[in-house]
Order: structure tokens, then C-alpha cells, then sequence
């Protein structure tokens, strides 16, 4: 993840102006070198905040299951439990009939802070690089040598799981290192 300094507040998003309970801050002024990206007149400028807090991240892959659990292994998150009879979600997918077959599995983190993912089975497979990705954040708090070497042992211990490493972006006096990398289906991810 490269570094992305902004201000929010006064840029036009929708609900930038709103505050909690619904209620409306007036316009922030507009600076003369910053581009309108909404008119404050338009009506979702001054709509109110949304209540959801909650998201999932939803992947299209070719194998849900598998990768479930391997973001599982990268985030330390968890599949939920086996159907009572079953030794493993596999065995129980077995044996579903052939129409009642699950096309998506979820996995979550343990403590609820982080998202729940969704991998859901598609029949296309990958074609282009992704526009939305995850910066997995090894690297917290770290700058220099100490974060490449931390973001480098995470992208060796991945790489053993079967992502594969792209590319290491080294700290250029702006932005410090990140590695891109994609996951066992090919999407792209970052160790930040």
C-alpha cells in the first residue's frame, strides 16, 4: 500500500457532511486548488451517515474451500464449525446432492474485529489484475531494514502456502516497503 495523503472532510463524498443521528454540518469550504468531486448541491452531499459498520470482503474464485483456507493461514482466521456427523467441511460437501452443492464458503476472524471474507465459486476464471485488493498489515509500526526483513519473512512463510511473491517495492524517502504478491487463485494482495 502506497502512502495516501487526504482530507475527507469538505471533498464532496457522500455523508462527509453528515453527522451521527442524521443530523447535517454545514459545507466545508472548498479550497481553490482542490477538485470538485460532488456538487454541494447534489442531494447525496447532504444525505445522512450511513449506519452500517460492518462489511464482508467477497472474492469470485474457482476453489471456495480451499481458498478459505488460505486466507485462514495468512490472517489467522477461522472456518466456522463442522456440521455436527462430518470430520471436515469436505467430507460434508460430499455428501450433498449434486444440486444442493455449496458454490460459496466464509471464513472469520476469531476476535470479530477484522471483516468476514466470502469466497463464493464463479464459473469465469481470473482475466485482469483486481481493482480493489487487501494490504495484509505485516509491517505495523516498522520502518527501514527492520520492516523489509519482517515484510520479507511473511512473504517467505506465504510463498510456503502458495501465493506467489510479484514484486518487492523498497522504500524510496516517501513511501516505505510494501511486497505485492498474489494469493493461490491469483489475486493480488499486498504485505504492508
Amino acid at each position: 500500500m502506497r502512502a495516501f495523503q487526504s482530507s475527507v472532510t469538505g471533498l464532496g463524498f457522500p455523508g462527509v457532511g453528515a453527522v451521527a443521528g442524521g443530523q447535517q454540518r454545514p459545507p466545508t469550504p472548498q479550497r481553490a486548488d482542490q477538485p470538485t468531486l460532488l456538487d454541494e448541491q447534489d442531494p447525496c452531499y447532504r444525505a445522512p451517515m450511513s449506519t452500517i459498520k460492518q462489511f464482508q470482503v467477497t472474492f469470485d474464485c474457482a476453489e471456495p474451500a480451499r481458498l478459505a483456507g488460505f486466507w485462514c493461514e495468512v490472517l489467522g482466521y477461522v472456518l466456522p464449525p463442522v456440521p455436527a456427523g462430518f470430520a471436515t467441511w469436505e467430507d460434508y460437501h460430499r455428501s450433498l446432492p449434486p444440486g444442493e452443492q455449496v458454490d460459496y464458503f466464509a471464513c472469520s476472524d476469531p476476535s470479530g474485529v477484522g471483516p468476514r471474507l466470502l469466497f463464493q465459486r464463479v464459473p469465469e476464471g481470473k482475466v485482469v489484475k483486481n481493482r480493489v485488493h487487501l494490504d495484509v498489515r505485516a509491517g505495523i509500526g516498522l520502518v527501514g531494514d527492520e520492516r523489509l526483513a519482517t515484510l520479507e519473512a511473511e512473504c517467505a512463510r506465504l510463498v510456503a502456502l502458495g501465493a506467489v511473491h510479484v514484486r518487492t517495492m523498497r522504500a524510496d524517502g516517501e513511501n516505505e516497503s510494501c511486497i505485492v504478491m498474489q494469493d493461490i487463485e491469483g489475486n493480488e494482495f499486498c504485505l504492508d
